[in-house]
């Protein structure tokens, strides 16, 4: 999805979460700032193309990727999904992370070869400040206002959802999604707003989940 088209999204989640454009644009500034490199041409090279499995953090994951074909596809996985895929022995290609799930397996998938695309928002500037110079391979940044020059906007709120917008956006073959629960009703009513807003930008997209 364009920054364009995201607008009216976007707006209408500033004013159903009371969050702040001021403050997402500046996560963006100080997100350019820490950037020393842009590798948005290598993560359209690894998803253009070719078929690819999003991989959300559901508790299904697990049960799934026991399932699922990974051969030849473009693995991509919302935070904390890509740990567990680590775990089972599965490195994916591309991380999408606004960093609250974050540790130290992203860093060492990183240096193997896993694109991190980090995403600025007005809530994680001290989780972008501490993290973001540790990484020493291939790095995109995204926001969710304003795109800056290396700095992108792709679509898309959560984590989960930010995967499968841009997997679309940059010309993926096919879109296959696992580990995707938005009818989890245990969750907290910030939460359960975020899992609304995933289905209905999915949707959009032809992924009636």
């Amino acid at each position: 999805m364009k920054a364009e088209e995201w607008e009216p999204y976007y707006t209408e989640i500033l004013d159903y979460f009371g969050l702040s454009r001021e403050n997402d644009e500046d996560a963006a500034r100080i997100l350019a700032t820490l950037l020393l490199r842009d590798d948005t041409d290598l993560l359209q090279k690894t998803i253009n193309d070719r078929d690819c499995i999003v991989c959300g953090n559901a508790p299904s994951l697990v049960q799934e990727i026991k399932t699922t074909d990974f051969s030849g596809k473009t693995v991509i996985a919302a935070d904390a999904a890509a740990s567990v895929l680590y775990r089972a022995g599965i490195r994916p290609g591309v991380i999408f992370s606004d960093i609250d799930g974050m540790d130290d397996d992203f860093l060492e998938m990183n240096d193997a070869g896993t694109i991190l695309v980090l995403h600025a928002h007005g809530d994680n500037i001290p989780l972008l400040c501490s993290w973001v110079p540790k990484i020493r391979g291939r790095i995109v940044g995204t926001t969710q206002s304003t795109p800056l020059s290396h700095v992108h906007n792709f679509g898309g709120f959560s984590d989960g959802d930010r995967c499968v917008l841009c997997a679309h956006e940059l010309g993926a073959a096919s879109v296959a999604l696992i580990g995707f629960d938005l009818d989890d009703t245990s969750v907290d009513p910030v939460k359960h707003g975020k899992l609304m807003i995933a289905r209905k930008l999915l949707k959009l997209l032809g992924h009636d989940i």
